[in-house]
C-alpha cells in the first residue's frame, strides 16, 4: 500500500469553490484502478491549506495509472488553477507495526 500525501494551498479567497470543485473531481481519481480511497482534510491554523491523502495499490498506480489518465486532465481542469504554489507531493510506505 502507498500513501500520496499532498499539501495543497489554495488561492486566499477560493477556499469554498475549492471545495465544492474537489467534490466534483474526486470520481476522477476514484475510477482508477489501483485507488484504494482519498481523505480531504482543511487546516485549522490556515484556512487556506489541505491535505489530500490518497491510498493506492502501487507507486504506479498513481504515477502512470493516474497522471496519464484522461481522467487527470480532467483533475487538472477542476483543481490546478487553485493551488498557489504548486503542490508538492511524496509517496509513503507503511513501516512495520511497532
Amino acid at each position: 500500500m502507498i500513501l500520496e500525501v499532498a499539501i495543497l494551498d489554495v488561492r486566499a479567497g477560493e477556499a469554498t469553490s475549492f471545495e465544492a470543485a474537489f467534490k466534483i473531481a474526486a470520481p476522477f481519481i476514484a475510477s482508477i484502478p489501483g485507488y484504494v480511497s482519498h481523505d480531504l482534510q482543511k487546516c485549522l491554523e490556515q484556512p487556506h491549506r489541505y491535505i489530500l491523502l490518497v491510498q493506492w495499490q502501487t507507486l504506479e498506480a498513481h504515477t502512470i495509472g493516474f497522471r496519464q489518465s484522461a481522467q487527470y486532465q480532467e483533475w487538472k481542469k477542476l483543481l490546478h488553477h487553485f493551488y498557489d504554489p504548486f503542490p508538492s507531493v511524496e509517496h509513503y510506505v507503511p513501516l512495520t507495526s511497532y
